[in-house]
């Protein structure tokens, strides 16, 4: 399974490669708002910072006033030519799911984002999306049922080979991402306080304190 962040603050995606071999990015409009910084200001950044790589990707999403297929495909393509490691995120309207058709016929790697239903997650595999992104922390605190959603999508691709891959969104724990992995899921996007979670228990830490203390009491020679 690969881990991706879903953000778009330099510092943080640095750090996440550095420590964590993070696989890869998934950013949206509001992650680029809290960065502080323009919109070609960070996703240039955040091409530059994976140049090179060739098993790394980046999510990057159109302007999502567009309802136009041709713009968000003619929007697409510009983004997708800045970098090699960009897919290019469309939502899940029926205008999207057009432009995710025009893309992929040009041969460029689309993320479908915004999906709720595995009906859409169909629509986008039928298409031939790269990556589909079903939203489950939404879901949950809409107080919809998600146990078995991620299950259904895996299911449906399995059944008709479908090569895209499921990316679970709005992530917001650690035992999500265990679900998720137990769905059959081939990649989690959560923030980077979610990643941090996920490296700690406080079994883990009373357990270190135990061998410490026995260690400082033992004589090394």
């Amino acid at each position: 399974m690969k881990f991706f962040l879903d953000s778009a603050k330099i510092d943080e995606i640095q750090y996440a490669r550095k420590m964590w071999n993070i696989d890869g990015v998934t950013t949206n409009p509001r992650h680029v708002r809290n960065s502080g910084k323009p919109f070609m200001t960070v996703i240039k950044e955040i091409a530059k910072e994976f140049e090179g790589t060739t098993n790394k990707s980046i999510s990057v999403e159109v302007n999502p006033h567009l309802t136009d297929p041709e713009a968000m495909c003619q929007e697409g393509m510009k983004l997708a030519a800045m970098s090699k490691n960009f897919a290019i995120k469309i939502p899940a309207t029926e205008a999207g799911f057009k432009a995710l058709w025009m893309l992929t016929e040009n041969g460029i790697g689309v993320n479908l984002t915004l999906a709720f239903s595995a009906a859409q997650a169909l629509q986008a595999a039928r298409l031939g999306a790269k990556y589909v992104s079903p939203f489950i922390g939404w879901k949950e605190a809409n107080g919809e049922e998600v146990s078995h959603f991620i299950g259904e999508i895996a299911q449906i691709y399995r059944n008709y080979n479908f090569k895209t891959q499921i990316i679970v969104a709005a992530v917001r724990n650690a035992r999500q991402i265990v679900e998720a992995a137990l769905a059959g899921a081939d990649i989690v996007t959560a923030g980077f306080d979610v990643y941090k979670d996920t490296f700690d228990h406080p079994y883990t830490a009373k357990g270190l304190k135990i061998f410490a203390d026995n260690w400082d009491a033992t004589p090394y020679e």
